[in-house]
This record gives structure tokens, C-alpha cells and sequence, in this order.
């Protein structure tokens, strides 16, 4: 073999096998482009275009808003949410006094004090309503319901009242409400709400055979139904309950309009009605 030439010393040393290597490696990411730098005057144009845009964008969506509910203040939408809250961050005592005093609520303006003798746990709707009083509310969205019973004076009477608290808004509830009122659904007997029997109490035999009255009522000013249903002490089973509207009615002479047990069911839902009203008007208040 001829001799080789030699190299001079500054060349680069040759690499056996350099064809089977490949020089670079593969290029799996994208290179990013070099960022120019901006003008100051660019840059603050640039933000003025974002603010009028977002500014523009902002004022479409609250004008739809309000023209979708114009009586509908965000103060009153607040309230409603904070409302829908009081069910768990209310002591039971406000929501359910232990007494209630009804100054001329019962029959020919008789005054009447009623007693809480049983809380019932909260508890979803289910168990606490008719299956078809839950498919009344069902559009409204039933979250929580509340149930406490209380007693007259004499104990000759036991009165279960209600909250239904909802997920709905206002408009949603005054659905429901009109749905009640042209529809007649608060004088419906299989509408009628379910007692709580509360154990070693007076009311301990208040089923559904015992339900003599009741009263339902949709709130203007809370995401809230409050309903009342009435009956005797004894246990004694009723053959022919009326909604109090009727029970209440100059010479009514059923068995649960001469016991004044729709005078019991009416009175006791207003004053729930008024006790939760009570809590929740820093929640619901309006601006005059």
C-alpha cells in the first residue's frame, strides 16, 4: 500500500463509520419565532382596543340579561342565592321557633300559641313528600327539605310545616307559583304533604290517614315553598281532609273546619313564612 499523505496538523481528524451516524438529531419540537420588540405607543393601543372590546362585549351580555328579566335586580338575584344557603347556616330556632304566637289566627279570631315538639332531620325530597308532590316541584329543583311539628295549647291538634328549598331563580319560581295558582294545585288532596311523626310526642301517631288540613304557599322573595298540613292529636283517621282555604270558609261544617284545624295549618305556615322572612331580609331586601 502507497504511503498516505500526511495531514497537517490543524485538519479536523477523520471519523470512521461517520455515514452510519446521523450529524443532528431529529427535530421533533417547532422552533419559535424571535418576539419583536414593541413600540410603546403599539403596546398602549393595544390595550385600549381590549378594554373597548371586552367594555362593548360586557354591555351586550348585561343588556340581554336585563331584557330577559327586567324586574330581576343583581341585588335580588343575590338575595336569592343567599336564601337558598339558610337551610344549613341558620340556627333551627330561627327558621323553627320553639313557640309560635298566633294573636287572633284561629277560628272567629281566637288567638292561639302553638308548641314545637319534633325537628326532623333535613333530608332530600323523596322521603319527605308525596312522589307526586315531588313531581310538582321537580322544575324548580328540589334541594332540601325541612320539617318540624308542632302542638296547640291543649294538645289536641298537631300541625307539620314545611320549607322546600329550590335551585331555582326568580323566574322559575314565579312559574311555579302561577302553576299553583291557576291550576288549583294547593287545594289537590293528592298534593296533600306528609306529616312528621315525631316519636314519643303527641304527634308520634300522625300518619297520612290522620292529615285533616293543609295549606302550600310559593314565596315571591325566596327560592322557598312553605306548606302546613294539620290533624287531631288522637290519631284519630279522616275521611275527608280539606285544604284550608275551604276548612276556613264561613259555615264550613266539616269535622276539620268545626276543630279549626285549617285555622291551625294557615297559621302556622304564615308565621314559618314570617320567621324565615325575618332571617333571610338582609339576603332579600330590595333597593327602594
Amino acid at each position: 500500500m502507497p504511503p498516505q499523505p500526511s495531514r497537517p496538523p490543524w485538519a479536523p481528524p477523520v471519523r470512521p463509520y461517520a455515514s452510519a451516524l446521523p450529524e443532528t438529531p431529529t427535530e421533533i419540537t417547532t422552533r419559535l419565532r424571535p418576539i419583536r420588540t414593541r413600540h410603546p405607543a403599539r403596546a398602549a393601543g393595544a390595550v385600549a382596543c381590549l378594554v373597548l372590546g371586552l367594555g362593548l362585549v360586557g354591555g351586550a351580555v348585561t343588556g340581554s340579561w336585563l331584557a330577559g328579566n327586567s324586574s330581576a335586580s343583581p341585588t335580588a338575584r343575590g338575595g336569592y342565592t343567599e336564601a337558598r344557603t339558610l337551610w344549613h347556616s341558620v340556627p333551627v330556632d330561627s327558621l323553627f321557633p320553639r313557640t309560635l304566637n298566633g294573636a287572633g289566627a284561629g277560628p272567629g279570631g281566637a288567638d292561639r300559641t302553638w308548641t314545637r315538639i319534633g325537628v326532623a332531620p333535613d333530608g332530600p325530597c323523596a322521603g319527605a313528600l308525596d312522589p307526586l308532590l315531588v313531581k310538582v316541584v321537580q322544575p324548580v329543583g328540589c334541594l332540601r327539605v325541612l320539617r318540624a311539628t308542632y302542638t296547640d295549647a291543649t294538645a289536641t291538634s298537631v300541625t307539620t310545616v314545611g320549607m322546600i328549598f329550590t335551585e331555582a331563580d326568580q323566574d322559575a319560581m314565579a312559574a311555579l307559583r302561577t302553576r299553583f295558582s291557576s291550576e288549583g294545585l294547593d287545594e289537590r288532596a293528592d298534593l296533600m304533604p306528609r306529616t312528621y311523626a315525631a316519636p314519643g310526642t303527641a304527634a308520634a301517631g300522625f300518619g297520612d290517614k290522620q292529615r285533616a288540613s293543609w295549606t302550600v304557599g310559593v314565596l315571591r322573595d325566596a327560592p322557598v315553598v312553605v306548606y302546613a298540613v294539620s290533624g287531631f292529636a288522637d290519631g284519630r283517621t279522616v275521611a275527608d281532609p280539606q285544604p284550608a282555604g275551604e276548612a276556613m270558609a264561613d259555615g264550613a261544617t266539616s269535622a276539620p273546619a268545626q276543630a279549626g284545624l285549617g285555622h291551625e295549618a294557615k297559621g302556622i305556615a304564615d308565621r314559618i313564612e314570617r320567621a324565615l322572612r325575618k332571617t333571610a331580609a338582609p339576603a332579600t331586601e330590595r333597593p327602594e
